[in-house]
């Protein structure tokens, strides 16, 4: 009888695993053991070969160790070598199913997540995947050896405990429901990795994981080739079905734009997506193009249109002024770009969130009133209508006007033209240095700055090596730069790196515009925090219409379809294309060798 009772009581006490997976939402499309997902082909062949090329602004590599501050590691490397506890799905929103774990389980105060993991799950070595590994893991790239992303990521995950040989939790600080998420999503590596060492001394040494592939044959600091391993744990897993179907992927490095086209037109690769609309328009042509070995496609997609911008570093003393920040933004002309330089293919970027259900429009809601109210005395009063629009960007020529816009704000600043020069009331004079590692830039740059010039304001390109470029940018030691936000339907913790005073002084941190705000620090806690959608979505458009109306970046362009070219002789797609997919993971992870085909 007692026997029978101290049963009852561990199974209360031990979680009922019973979910495959964790929405955010709660939503998952798919149900328990399904076959797999829907955009793969499960019949993918193995084997062959992909010759392709980094589309990082990448010239050498000198770590394997992505996770630590300093130096630059290869191209892709994290994806193909580590295993996260979680997958996600490329045709849903929010959700994601067990990979090394093989069951997740949430209790109902959102405090914790508890992962079972797989008892097949095992490291390039040999050696089983443990609970103290995932451990070892999470307390390292929370340390202060590696980039504040992480630490920021992370920051409401109180500890991982090891709870038995195979089971781990993550203890949160507060109700959050995207954390399980974010803990299921980090790159898992062995205890044996760097043994002996701290983690910011593990630089060289081959990473310990456990995922698809192996470093193989490198020319360091060039060229790395990624091998598959034919023992994977995981090959017949639902969540692996149809992927990772090459049998090595080289991934080549080239100095600029210019070697990378040319390298492509000259055979060296297969596969190269497009970023310069000109190069896609006028360049991509020659042999390989007429014979057919090199085709352009042009594949939709449904992603987020991110926030590719020129961020202000506010931290300098001529950017304080919001109204200087918006008179330079007035001069910057995508109308005369659109025609001139972009041949019509790109789109104006409109805040931080567009193609989102987070994206805010119109007049802000109620909902998001409430929020915005408190802080009326600490935020911009634009914050209280639409989003400030991308200047010269609606097809009509009103550049003229906003000129003249501009001069009246720059002259409410305190800033007058002298002897041809926009100076301050200290005889400041207002020149802007723009840092880039691409002197390409020029090109997009000369509009902008044949008009600022008519404003008085100077503004110059300094165009240095992509080494000193990240040093840089990590020190804050720049005017304006150009960056490239990635954008998310389900956005969290992480604009708490990108926008969140704790994160302002932080060397290296994507704190890059400098912004100190109580109110926008507010807004990413209740985004965060949000138990619902309905409060979800108000604290994504109320943080949307702050920023936008702060002035803290001037808006570029994005792509609403990803511009590729590729060997059809040697590379084989899916029939199917996934909702939401980035073009490089696409043909890495889901597309086949035309020699493997039987």
């Amino acid at each position: 009888m007692r026997k029978t009772v101290l049963s009852v009581l561990a199974m209360l006490a031990a979680p009922v695993w019973a979910a495959h997976g964790y929405a955010l939402w709660g939503d998952l499309k798919y149900p328990p053991n399904f076959a797999h997902f829907d955009y793969v082909n499960p019949n993918a062949p193995k084997g062959g070969e992909l010759a392709a090329v980094s589309n990082l602004r990448v010239s050498t590599f000198d770590k394997y160790n992505p996770f630590i501050v300093k130096g630059t590691s290869p191209a892709y490397l994290s994806e193909m070598l580590f295993d996260t506890l979680l997958a996600g799905s490329a045709d849903e929103l929010g959700s994601s199913y067990g990979l090394l774990a093989e069951d997740v389980d949430v209790p109902a105060d959102g405090l914790s997540a508890t992962f079972k993991l797989r008892s097949t799950a095992r490291f390039h070595d040999g050696k089983p995947v443990m609970a103290l590994d995932v451990k070892h893991s999470f307390d390292n790239l929370n340390s202060k050896y590696t980039t504040p992303s992480y630490r920021t990521l992370l920051e409401d995950v109180e500890r991982a405990e090891v709870v038995g040989p195979l089971t781990v939790r993550f203890v949160f600080k507060r109700k959050n429901r995207e954390l399980p998420l974010t803990v299921g999503s980090i790159p898992i590596f062995s205890r044996e990795w760097g043994k002996g060492k701290t983690f910011d001394q593990v630089v060289t040494d081959i990473p310990i994981g456990s995922g698809r592939y192996k470093i193989g044959p490198v020319k360091f600091g060039k060229d790395i080739t990624y091998v598959r391993d034919p023992s994977y744990w995981g090959e017949k897993l639902n969540v692996n079905v149809g992927q990772g179907n090459f049998d090595r992927i080289t991934i080549k490095i080239y100095k600029d734009n210019t070697a990378r086209l040319e390298g492509l037109k000259a055979g060296e690769f297969d596969f190269m997506q497009f970023y310069s609309a000109g190069d896609w328009a006028r360049r991509a042509t020659g042999k390989r193009f007429d014979s057919g070995d090199l085709v352009k496609g042009e594949f939709q997609h449904s992603l987020p249109t991110g926030f590719q911008s020129y961020v202000f570093n506010t931290r300098r003393p001529q950017f304080k002024d919001v109204r200087v920040r918006q008179a330079i933004g007035l001069a910057h002309d995508f109308n005369w770009m659109s025609r001139q330089l972009f041949y019509g293919l790109y789109k104006p970027v409109k805040g931080l969130f567009g193609n989102t259900e987070c994206e805010a429009k119109g007049q802000p809601s109620p909902e998001e009133l409430a929020l915005l109210e408190p802080w009326r005395s600490q935020i911009p009063a634009g914050s209280f209508g639409p989003l400030a629009a991308n200047p010269n960007s609606d097809g009509k020529d009103q550049l003229r006007d906003n000129l003249r816009k501009a001069q009246a704000l720059l002259k409410e600043a305190g800033w007058t033209v002298q002897n041809g020069v926009l100076r301050n009331a200290q005889g400041m004079a207002l020149v802007i240095d723009y840092v880039d590692s691409q002197e390409s830039r020029a090109a997009t740059l000369g509009a902008w700055q044949r008009n600022l010039a008519k404003l008085g304001i100077e503004l110059r390109l300094r165009a240095v090596d992509f080494a000193l470029y990240q040093q840089r940018l990590a020190k804050f030691d720049f005017d304006l730069a150009s960056l490239a936000f990635q954008g998310t339907n389900s956005p969290g913790a992480e604009y708490g790196e990108l926008f969140g005073s704790k994160s302002v002084d932080v060397e290296d941190s994507g704190n890059y515009s400098g912004i100190s705000n109580k109110a926008v620090d507010a807004l990413i806690d209740r985004m965060v925090t949000a138990q619902n959608k309905t409060d979800y979505f108000a604290a994504c458009r109320a943080l949307e219409r702050v920023i936008s109306n702060s002035y803290i970046f001037v808006p570029q362009w994005y792509s609403g379809q990803h511009n590729v070219a590729y060997n059809p002789r040697k590379l084989i797609k899916p029939s199917v294309t996934p909702k939401y997919y980035r073009a490089d993971g696409w043909l890495l992870g889901m597309w086949w060798a035309a020699s493997a085909q039987k």
